[in-house]
Formats: C-alpha cells, structure tokens, sequence
C-alpha cells in the first residue's frame, strides 16, 4: 500500500533506539524526508537514512532548538512524532519515596519534552495541515502497574493529546496518541532496563522475565510487541489515507488492556 508520505517532511524525536528508531526505519521506507532527533547519534540511526540531529528535549530551550533547527534546513514540519521518554523508568522504590526531582526529571522527559516541542512547531504543522503523534504507554491506564512517576507522566502526555486534537482540529491539525504495551526494546531488554531490575527484585533470571512477560502482563496475543508493529501503525496515521483518524488513543498492547 502507498501511503503517500514521498517528500513529506517528519520530525521524530527519540530516534536514536526503540519505537523511535523503528518509526524513522518506516518513515523513511515510505519516501518521507525524515529528521531524527536524539541526544546520541546512534549508528543505527546514523545509517537509516535520516537527517540525524542531536537534541536534549528534557532542557526548557531544546525542543524550541530542534524545531527552529529542522524548520531552518528543510522546510514546515508535515509530521511531528514525539518518541522521547524513558529516563528513570526502571525507578522501582516504593511510592512516597519518589522525591521532587525525581518526579520533575520525569516529567521533563515524558510531558513537557512532547507540550514544549508540539508548541514550537504548531505554527509550521498548521500551515501544512499537518499530524502530530505522541507516543505514550499502557502505563497511563495502569498507574499503579510500574514506576509511578513514569506513568503519571505518560497520562499527562494522554489527555494532553486529546485536548490538542480539540483545539487545533479546526485548524487542520490532526493530534493522535500511540499507547503501546511491554515492547522489545532496551527498555525491556538492556542489562540496565526495566527488565533487568524486575528479573532482580522478583529472584529470577532477565531471560526467564522476558519468556514469561507476556503472560504474566495479560497479552492475550502471547508475545511482547514489536517496535517495528508501532511503527506501522505511526506511519499509516501519517498517510493521507487516515486524514479521518484524530483525537483517539490507539493501543499496540497485544490485548493487555481489557476495558472498553
């Protein structure tokens, strides 16, 4: 299928590893002119055929930066994908002993990265109609389920989303959020991720936690997903052929979530 992005431009940050990464693989697989944002240049991305540029979005000027940076060299922004997060994710201690800086660090990276870059570039998304996804978690409907800060981030950058999609819909902006579940990524799978730290708290190998993750989360289709699923769909709300699909949350969680 043609999704029709040849030489549309797209701005995808947390693009060095992970979902990040794999939407820029897709993006560019589909023809789009894409700018990869990250505050190392991976050699993955360094090969991918995306304008690599080095950012630190958790600064209150670095999405100003990388915006006025990639406007300067190519042009209004078409697609605006907001992969950035992570951070202290893998922060597992018990509830009230998450303090200030912890829970402002978090925020940092998780919301005020995506609010901060998504208002330096509406000007240019407005004047090409253009689409802006966040890329957000399960853990926004699961708060207790996982660190807490990380997730009460993550539903900020949720119901951010929903009121962005209201306010500049008439204008042609389309907003979207990306929630997916578990994902192998290094998130999941490093030695010093998520993964690693619960395989250590609950006395059991990271290679036994990964086997097992999927049914014990609840992922009704038996496996983790995969970056290169999320990306699929990120660059099919990309398309014009999705010019109908705004202001909803979408879920690539292989079945995790059960409520309506």
């Amino acid at each position: 299928m043609d999704l029709q992005l040849t030489g549309r431009t797209a701005l995808v940050t947390g693009a060095s590893r992970g979902i990040g990464l794999a939407v820029v693989q897709a993006l560019v697989a589909e023809g789009a002119n894409v700018i990869g944002s990250a505050r190392t240049v991976s050699p993955e991305l360094a090969d991918s055929g995306a304008h690599a540029i080095t950012a630190d979005l958790a600064t209150p000027d670095g999405p100003g930066e990388l915006v006025h940076a990639t406007v300067a060299a190519h042009g209004d922004i078409d697609v605006l994908v907001n992969c950035a997060g992570g951070g202290d994710a893998t922060d597992l201690r018990a509830f009230f002993d998450y303090d200030d800086a912890l829970w402002h660090k978090t925020f940092d990276l998780n919301f005020y990265s995506a609010l901060r870059t998504c208002r330096a570039a509406i000007p240019g998304l407005i004047r090409r109609h253009g689409l802006i996804v966040n890329i957000s978690s399960v853990g926004a409907r699961l708060p207790h389920n996982g660190p807490v800060p990380y997730n009460t981030a993550k539903a900020a950058l949720t119901a951010f989303s929903k009121a962005l999609a209201e306010e500049y819909g008439d204008q042609g902006v389309r907003v979207a959020t990306v929630a997916p579940g578990p994902t192998r990524t290094p998130v999941w799978t490093a030695p010093d991720g998520i993964g690693a730290a619960l395989a250590a708290a609950q006395g059991i190998s990271h290679d036994d936690l990964l086997a097992g993750l999927a049914a014990a989360s609840g992922i009704r289709s038996g496996q983790l997903v995969e970056p290169e699923q999320v990306a699929s769909l990120v660059a099919y709300l990309a398309s014009p052929l999705a010019a109908s699909m705004t202001g909803q949350e979408y879920l690539v969680d292989g079945g995790l979530i059960k409520t309506i």
